[in-house]
Formats: C-alpha cells, sequence, structure tokens
C-alpha cells in the first residue's frame, strides 16, 4: 500500500533531519578525534623536547663534574710530583759540585804531577794539602728506586657499572599522568574539583591543584595537600577557566607531570560569604 504525499513527505523529512542529526554527531566525533591525536601529537612532541633538554643537561652536568674532579686529581699529581723531586734536585746539586771539585782537583794534580819534585815542589804540598781538606771518601747517598715515589692512578672501574645501571634506569616515559580531574562542579563563585588516581602502581602523598582563566597564560597555585578534592573560590561568573592536577608520589620530591588540562565555569553568582567545603 502506498503512502499519502502528505505522509511520504513527512517520512523524507525526518529522514532528512536524521540524517543531519547524524552527520551533526559524526563530525563532533571526528573532532573529537582531531583533539584527541593532537594530544596525542603535541604531548609527545612536548615529551621528546623534555627529554632531549633534561639528557642534554645531564650530559654538561655529567661532564663539568667529570672535569673538575680530573683537575683535582691532575693537582694532587703536581703536588706528590713537586715534593718528592725536591730532595732528588737537592741531591743532584751537591752530586754535580762535587763532580766539578774532583774535576777540578784532578786537573790541578795532574799538572803538579807533572811538575815532578823540583821547582814544582810548593804546586804538590799546595794541591796536597787542598785534597787533604776535601772529603774524597764521602759520598751522598742516592735512595734506591723502590724507597722513591711511583706515581699511579687508582681507578675504580665498577664505578663505570653503576653509573650504567643508575642511567638504564633513568627517567620513564607514561603514556598519561597519575591523576586526572574527574569532575568540576559549579558553585556560586566557584567550583569544585576533584581528581583521581589512575596509575594503581602509584602511591600518591600530595596533590597539586592549579588554575587560570582561559585568557591567560600563567597558572597559579590553587591547592597542595593530600585531599582529592577542593573548592576554588572567587570564581567570576560566565568565565571560562582551566584546570590541572600533579602529584608527588611517597618519599620523593619531584612532582609527576600534569593531568590533562580540564576546562569549567560556573554560572552562579556568588550571594554573601561563601565558606571552603569539601561537600
Amino acid at each position: 500500500m502506498e503512502l499519502e504525499p502528505e505522509l511520504l513527505l513527512q517520512e523524507a523529512r525526518e529522514s532528512v533531519e536524521a540524517a543531519q542529526s547524524y552527520r551533526r554527531e559524526l563530525g563532533q566525533r571526528l573532532q573529537g578525534l582531531r583533539e584527541a591525536r593532537r594530544q596525542i601529537k603535541e604531548s609527545a612532541s612536548q615529551t621528546r623536547d623534555v627529554l632531549k633538554q633534561h639528557f642534554n643537561d645531564l650530559k654538561g652536568t655529567l661532564g663539568k663534574l667529570l672535569d673538575e674532579r680530573l683537575v683535582t686529581l691532575l693537582q694532587e699529581v703536581d703536588t706528590i710530583e713537586q715534593e718528592t723531586i725536591k730532595p732528588l734536585d737537592d741531591c743532584q746539586k751537591l752530586i754535580e759540585h762535587g763532580v766539578n771539585t774532583a774535576a777540578d782537583l784532578v786537573q790541578e794534580g795532574e799538572i803538579a804531577i807533572l811538575g815532578g819534585v823540583g821547582e814544582q815542589n810548593e804546586k804538590l804540598w799546595s794541591f796536597t794539602k787542598k785534597a787533604s781538606h776535601i772529603q774524597l771518601d764521602s759520598l751522598p747517598e742516592v735512595p734506591l728506586l723502590v724507597d722513591v715515589p711511583c706515581l699511579s692512578a687508582q681507578l675504580d672501574d665498577s664505578v663505570l657499572n653503576i653509573v650504567k645501571d643508575h642511567i638504564f634506569k633513568h627517567g620513564t616515559v607514561a603514556s598519561r599522568p597519575p591523576v586526572q580531574i574527574e569532575e568540576l562542579i559549579e558553585k556560586p563563585g566557584g567550583i569544585i574539583v576533584r581528581w583521581c588516581k589512575v596509575d594503581d602502581d602509584f602511591t600518591a602523598q600530595d596533590y597539586r591543584l592549579q588554575f587560570r582563566k582561559c585568557t591567560s597564560s600563567h597558572f597559579e597555585d590553587a591547592y597542595v595537600g593530600s585531599e582529592t578534592e577542593f573548592i576554588v573560590l572567587h570564581i567570576d561568573p560566565n568565565v571560562d577557566y582551566q584546570f590541572r592536577v600533579c602529584a608527588r608520589g611517597d618519599g620523593r620530591q619531584e612532582w609527576s607531570p600534569w593531568s590533562v588540562p580540564q576546562i569549567g565555569h560556573s554560572t552562579l553568582v556568588p550571594h554573601g560569604m561563601l565558606l571552603p567545603s569539601h561537600s
């Protein structure tokens, strides 16, 4: 049985409206996919930059520390060398002086001997007297090699394995932050922010909540503590705010990466004094 023209037209209109609604829904989902893709791409790019900067800083710091340690050790070598060489230098000067004295004495004695005992008798007596005053049997003591410092460097190769182990374990890459904002509840002049852990392996000691107007480029702290919700006051009505939260692991000093920022606003105008609460 054929439909009447009016019913057919109505059904066609409804089909068009359904198709338009379906297209809008698909468009919104495509937009959601684009935002999800952009978040992955941008966070991956930022993470790469953070990793590169951190490890470049680490290499620079380690290189500087190694250079400073090398300078210290080289200075120790210089000090030991100078202190232990000085007695040898003094001994060498004494020996060289003795060598020169003996050489002069040999030359003078040979001349006196060549003159015989005649006219040169006076030279022989003078030489013999001079030689008797020089201790030709007194030799300076030269230290044995076993008694002389022999410098060396003691370098523990195990430090390389220790450093290697620490480096191989240094840093982690997470697909998502350990905490996320789960709910924003508008209140007159304020917004209650609730968050939760999404990483079961992460033990949180403290949380840190920040917010800013969407038109601002600077986040400011709203709360630091162990609670998992907080009411942010002095919120301008009908103004979009961005919220983010991070956590500090038990026994750790550094904060975790920030959660994905969430946008919220309050349409409720403040009435009187609004006291902080966790209701």
